[in-house]
């Protein structure tokens, strides 16, 4: 009886052990918000906090400024502000989505970072969002600081003007700057979604710089051309122009904020771009690009 009772003891005792042993290997699943808080604390302080951010900051800042000055100045109001900035916008932020974006995943793979992530319990897609919306902070600071800087000026001069142009019947308020703004850092979140997935799908520098300089020619020309070829040659009717639109991100864009900060002052008049299909447009570029990042982290 003892001898059985002494191995029942050791038994239970190897058998605590073991569940001890197993209980120390066992790594606690960090919460969704957690992962997301680390990444993003991480992306200011590697990608904001730094004299390059700061330059870039300053610069969208300049041309924005200069812009506004060689054309009709402060005093010319918010709607005439908003048509001369729409065409260099289109070109700006694309560009510097892609410098905050191109280097986000392929930093943490170059640098190891991706493979001691492996080991931890966190998904691909945490990976993704939560880089993402660390650049996303730096972006909205870059492009939406100067924008809203910008309004100040405005807002304040001292010059007399009209609050009704010749060329458009409605008021000019800031409402239609305010949308310009808006409207703007939709279109960057959306570009720096494709600048991510550019990061996530190349291996190297060089790949990545190549993929920078093709996503840009694509989505600043090559979209549109596509389009424009496509309506010429009878592919795209004169029905379905407005809608088709919507697949370049840049027209989505453009058509936006010609409809919703322009075209909206002019009363009744031919509709320049389908809002709904523009905004189903981008939020498609947006999600599928993020979803095209995480497939990249999964290989």
């Amino acid at each position: 009886m003892g001898e059985q009772v002494e191995t029942s003891e050791s038994g239970v005792m190897g058998q605590s052990e073991e569940v001890t042993a197993m209980d120390e290997t066992i790594v606690e699943q960090p919460s969704t918000g957690a992962v997301f808080t680390s990444f993003v604390r991480r992306e200011i302080n590697t990608a904001i906090l730094t004299g390059s951010f700061i330059a870039l900051t300053l610069s969208v800042f300049a041309v924005v400024v200069g812009i506004t000055l060689v054309g009709s100045g402060f005093s010319a109001g918010y709607i005439t502000t908003v048509m001369e900035l729409l065409t260099p916008l289109q070109l700006l932020v694309p560009v510097v989505a892609f410098v905050l974006g191109f280097n986000a995943i392929l930093s943490d793979r170059r640098s190891g970072e991706l493979d001691v992530l492996r080991t931890y319990p966190v998904a691909a897609w945490q990976v993704v969002i939560g880089v993402y919306l660390g650049r996303a902070l730096g972006l909205v600071i870059a492009i939406g600081g100067p924008l809203v800087l910008l309004f100040v000026p405005i807002a304040t001069t001292s010059t007399p003007r009209l609050p009704m142009y010749a060329s458009h019947t409605g008021a000019d308020t800031p409402i239609l700057y305010l949308r310009l703004i808006v409207l703007t850092l939709l279109f960057a979140l959306v570009m720096l979604a494709v600048a991510i997935a550019l990061s996530a799908l190349v291996s190297s520098a060089r790949t990545a710089i190549l993929g920078v300089g093709l996503g840009l020619i694509l989505i600043l020309f090559g979209l549109d051309l596509a389009l424009s070829a496509g309506f010429s040659i009878g592919f795209i009717s004169d029905s379905a122009l407005i809608s088709s639109l919507a697949l370049s991100p840049l027209s989505a864009f453009r058509g936006l904020v010609l409809e919703m900060a322009i075209s909206v002052t002019e009363g009744t008049g031919p509709e320049t771009a389908s809002p709904v299909a523009s905004l189903i447009g981008l939020a498609v570029w947006g999600g599928g690009s993020l979803v095209v990042a995480t497939w990249a982290l999964k290989r």
